[in-house]
């Protein structure tokens, strides 16, 4: 009898572990799911970020000036400062209209391209760069005279020595002191081009207008005007030019652009644009 109990007593036993064993494995399943779905969630997350469409002009200025711009999504523009620009405002605009009321898609449209192998003369209004957003360069160079001013330094302009102001922003002024100092090694021949200059800082509209030249910014010169055109002085849209292309190049392959590849020709002009130099 008591034998007897002790079985049963076993049986009941290896009954209670089987139960409590098909418990337990079974809440182990729901909890490894429930972690699983938490992941998946997770990684879609981490995805979808990367599945915004963002324009490529937009990447370009990310990419150009990363000491201010924090990141960028379809339309919009963020700065580290938590500013935030809208791309594209949606307006159709005339030529002349782009260039008195720019957004950055109107800025960041037309392509400008280094080197020699580019379309000469340039096509009817085609003027990379000339296109600004006013709001963009006051933003990121000074608001005022007196701002712009608090970031200009020094430079030697090494092929006649002249000491010359440019904003230490985005390192322009480092960009441009390695162009004179290649500029400087060039063969005798080109140095009648751009050892006397122009000058660089002048806080000032662009002639005729009520936008704020790139000069103001610290971050353009003009080379010598002797051998140089444009197309006011010249009073006609007929392009002209006498500067080498390969004082050109040397300038874009430190960031800057060349106003001789504007339809709107002004050859002795060049401006610190990375954003339309990168790839």
């Amino acid at each position: 009898m008591f034998t007897q109990e002790i079985y049963k007593y076993k049986i009941g036993i290896a009954a209670l572990a089987f139960v409590l064993t098909f418990v337990f494995s079974s809440y182990n399943c729901i909890e490894n799911e429930s972690k699983a779905g938490i992941s998946a969630s997770k990684n879609e997350t981490a995805v979808r970020p990367d599945s915004v469409k963002i324009p490529d002009g937009l990447r370009k200025l990310l990419k150009a000036y990363p000491d201010f711009l924090e990141r960028a999504d379809e339309n919009h523009l963020y700065w580290k400062d938590g500013t935030v620009m809208i791309y594209d405002d949606g307006k159709d605009k005339t030529f002349e209209e782009k260039l008195d009321n720019a957004d950055l898609e109107d800025m960041m449209t037309q392509e400008y391209v280094r080197g020699a192998d580019w379309d000469y003369p340039p096509p009817e209004n085609f003027e990379p760069g000339r296109i600004r957003n006013e709001a963009f360069f006051l933003k990121m160079y000074g608001g005022t005279q007196s701002e712009v001013k608090g970031n200009l330094v020094t430079i030697s302009w090494t092929p006649s020595g002249a000491s010359l102001q440019v904003s230490s922003v985005n390192d322009a002024d480092k960009q441009l002191k390695a162009v004179a100092d290649e500029l400087a090694a060039m063969p005798e021949k080109f140095q009648k081009y751009f050892k006397k200059t122009a000058g660089t800082f002048n806080y000032r509209k662009i002639a005729g207008t009520n936008r704020t030249s790139a000069h103001s910014y610290g971050i353009a010169i003009d080379i010598n005007t002797q051998y140089s055109d444009y197309w006011q002085w010249n009073g006609t849209m007929n392009y002209k030019n006498q500067i080498p292309i390969e004082i050109v190049e040397v300038f874009e392959k430190y960031g800057f652009i060349w106003g001789g590849k504007w339809y709107h020709y002004d050859t002795m002009h060049f401006e610190y644009r990375p954003e339309l130099i990168v790839n």
